[in-house]
């Protein structure tokens, strides 16, 4: 049976996460002050919070299978707490998987 890598499913966790951040803000915030619309915030907000502990666990995964240095672990963490993150680590989570499945092979 294959395991997927847990790289590439942290970085997929925390692509969609990081949209869901931005439907918060850009979205569901603006329909909840200038809408009235406070349920926006609500779901989304709910939805988002799902996604943030599934990237959390992800990220303690991919920090275990990959024997990640704390720095790299904080700094991809960090990227999920910040607007654009996980798109600015975009390119490094490729070169973190590359990483990984050299060293599986």
């Amino acid at each position: 049976m294959r395991v997927s890598n847990p790289i590439t499913s942290l970085h997929k966790i925390a692509l969609i996460e990081g949209i869901s951040f931005l439907v918060l803000l850009f979205i569901a915030m603006p329909l909840k002050y200038f809408a009235g619309m406070p349920m926006a915030v609500k779901v989304v907000g709910w939805a988002h919070g799902i996604l943030f502990v599934l990237f959390g666990l992800a990220l303690l995964r991919a920090m275990i299978a990959g024997r990640w240095p704390l720095f790299r672990a904080a700094l991809v963490f960090i990227g999920g707490l910040v607007p654009f993150g996980p798109f600015l680590l975009h390119g490094r989570m490729r070169e973190y998987e590359a990483e990984y499945l050299a060293l599986q092979r």
